[in-house]
């Protein structure tokens, strides 16, 4: 079975976007990410923070995911 790709650890995350995953949790939180839109969130990830646009699908949706 092929693994969910926001299924990702918390040094994968370290080493490509320099913040933990609880770091990506309160930033999004701060910005409100469960009551936008994740292409808009993404954006914002890739804007503001120069997320790779992988890694800032990955997020949000493993942020998103979170929440349910």
């Amino acid at each position: 079975m092929k693994q969910d790709y926001w299924n990702v650890s918390d040094e994968q995350v370290m080493e490509k976007t320099g913040k933990h995953i609880a770091d990506w949790i309160a930033i999004l939180d701060a910005f409100k990410a469960a009551d936008k839109k994740s292409n808009d969130v993404v954006a914002h990830l890739q804007g503001e923070y120069g997320v790779p646009r992988y890694w800032a699908r990955t997020l949000t949706t493993l942020y998103l995911k979170q929440g349910e």
